[in-house]
């Protein structure tokens, strides 16, 4: 070959690879940026007051500062980012008070994920307050694995873990410490 052929092929070769490398980059970030999920809430609401009825009953009354609804996205959720205040009235209307700095609830598995400050009382007397507990809306069941404290007409105990009935008529506590009085 010639040194004007070599020159050429080199030039030519040189021009593929610029070619190749900068299309590339340029169909790899268009890539990227089709594969990011667009992740807003379906709805969004400013100071919140919903009334759950059963049979024309009023069961729940829950109250928030803003409510985030992600109803179109895979697993839908509402989130209250700045807290909850809920009122549970049970068939005698009976009342227990839940309280919240931040709550999840999860549509698929009827569960509400109640983080920051939790704190649950009855009219009674009970009060339950820990950092992070669940709700089962279907069994109408609360706990947790955390640190807590429960508070009630028997005594003050201290433990981590515990779950029990909405109405604290039914309550199992793991690893406890403190004073209370029982019928045993």
């Amino acid at each position: 070959m010639t040194l004007f052929n070599k020159h050429s092929v080199r030039c030519i070769l040189a021009g593929i690879a610029f070619t190749l490398i900068f299309g590339c980059e340029s169909n790899f970030k268009n890539i990227q940026k089709s594969n990011i999920s667009e992740f807003f809430p379906s709805s969004d609401a400013d100071l919140v007051n919903l009334k759950y009825t059963d049979s024309g009953r009023i069961t729940a009354v829950l109250v928030s500062a803003k409510m985030l609804d992600y109803a179109s996205v895979a697993y839908p959720f509402t989130e209250f980012p700045k807290g909850i205040d809920v009122t549970l009235y049970d068939k005698n209307a009976k009342k227990t008070f839940v309280k919240s700095n931040f709550a999840v609830s999860y549509k698929k598995t009827s569960l509400i994920d109640l983080q920051g400050k939790v704190k649950i009382y009855t009219e009674d007397g009970q009060i339950l307050e820990t950092e992070q507990l669940y709700f089962d809306q279907k069994n109408q069941w609360f706990f947790t694995e955390r640190r807590f404290k429960l508070t009630g007409p028997k005594g003050i105990s201290n433990g981590q873990g515990i779950d029990f009935s909405k109405d604290f008529k039914i309550i199992n506590s793991q690893k406890i410490t403190g004073e209370i009085e029982t019928t045993e």
